[in-house]
């Protein structure tokens, strides 16, 4: 392996490592969506009752059988489903459903969302489950939170009532968060209504709870959560210019802490970090040397455009080094892979960037062999005997 470094590039910038933000969040996860940094990460991958913040996952589900289709055993937004008496039964925050009702999907949505409907919960996972239970439901929940990458998540419920096995980790909430920003912008603008009044039954409940969005600081979702084993949670999200950030915090002892410690959080994020275009796609970044080519070099191009985060006030380098796996040797066809980029920046994590060939370099003829073979048994000999033997 070998590593270079990439003086043919102007990424030095002075800048200081961003002051670390230190919670007051039992747990918490920070990441810059634009980038994929990570910022914060506080005891982000212990499995935690996540209360309300689960219902993103039922909602995830619920947009997957909306985009699905009703022919296709999913949902149509102006569908409108049953209200069983175990989806009445439940307490807290609730839509007061009764069994006389019948919902259109899309009143359910808000009211997941912006009511944070223990009982609108249940009747999408009745509608959705196998086998028309919630626990069912839940089952199905867990499996594909595992095939989405969060291995950290399972459920025993659709909407985070306190239960045995009902927990996910920061980390993995800040995924879905991710994912139902990226694969359902069609539906993402309902977590920044501020209000929903479900056919006028309680005005008491009619606000989104999410603290943020009256600020004027980006934020536009996502859901909060409280019961008393997870204390105050919150999976937020903030954008400013092209820069998008998701956060997750969980155990705070208040509502109030829980509004503070989010702000601090956005403003932390937007304020200490700057993003920097370093290059586009196919802008050269280094040559390297080529064995038994009729080329005794190629170039190494970025093989997609390179925007990364740095700390804003200054200190220390943002390095760049080539690293490589040496000897390159022909032939080289023109965009195979042939190294990375990588960047270090104070205690934020490296980037690693795909570097690819610049142009083709076809296999040298017979004078480029005999060379190679010449200049190989005369490195031997001045090893001395024992490399000429």
């Amino acid at each position: 392996m070998i590593r270079i470094f990439a003086a043919t590039m102007a990424l030095i910038f002075l800048s200081l490592p961003a002051v670390a933000f230190e919670t007051r969040a039992a747990a918490a996860y920070v990441i810059d969506q634009t980038t994929g940094t990570v910022l914060l990460a506080k005891n982000a991958d212990e499995p935690l009752p996540p209360a309300s913040m689960s219902k993103l996952m039922t909602l995830y589900m619920a947009f997957e059988a909306i985009e699905r289709g009703k022919s296709n055993g999913g949902l149509d937004l102006n569908e409108e489903l049953p209200v069983s008496q175990h989806a009445m039964s439940y307490g807290g925050s609730t839509m007061f459903l009764d069994t006389t009702d019948r919902v259109s999907v899309e009143d359910l949505l808000r009211g997941i969302i912006v009511l944070s409907g223990n009982d609108a919960c249940v009747v999408i996972a009745e509608a959705l489950s196998p086998d028309g239970t919630e626990a069912g439901f839940a089952r199905l929940m867990t499996q594909r939170a595992q095939q989405l990458g969060m291995t950290s998540s399972t459920f025993a419920n659709s909407n985070g009532w306190p239960a045995a096995g009902q927990r996910m980790s920061m980390r993995d909430l800040g995924l879905l968060a991710m994912r139902l920003i990226t694969d359902y912008p069609q539906y993402y603008p309902l977590f920044s209504e501020r209000e929903f009044m479900f056919d006028g039954r309680a005005p008491q409940n009619k606000r989104n709870r999410n603290p943020l969005l009256d600020l004027g600081i980006g934020a536009d979702g996502l859901k909060t959560g409280h019961t008393q084993e997870a204390g105050y949670g919150l999976v937020g999200s903030a954008k400013q210019g092209n820069r998008r950030v998701i956060f997750v915090i969980s155990g705070l002892e208040t509502a109030a802490e829980r509004a503070q410690e989010s702000e601090a959080i956005v403003n932390w994020s937007f304020r200490q970090f700057s993003q920097r275009t370093m290059g586009q796609a196919g802008l050269q970044i280094a040559q390297a040397p080529v064995a038994l080519g009729d080329s005794t070099s190629v170039g190494m191009e970025l093989a997609e455009d390179l925007s990364v985060l740095i700390p804003v006030s200054g200190g220390s380098d943002v390095m760049a080094e080539v690293v490589y796996t040496s000897p390159l040797r022909a032939p080289i066809a023109k965009g195979d892979p042939m190294g990375e980029l990588v960047l270090t920046r104070g205690d934020l994590p490296e980037v690693r960037a795909p570097l690819i060939a610049s142009e083709a370099v076809a296999p040298g003829g017979f004078v480029v062999k005999l060379t190679a073979a010449a200049q190989y048994l005369l490195n031997r000999l001045n090893e001395g005997p024992e490399g000429a033997s």
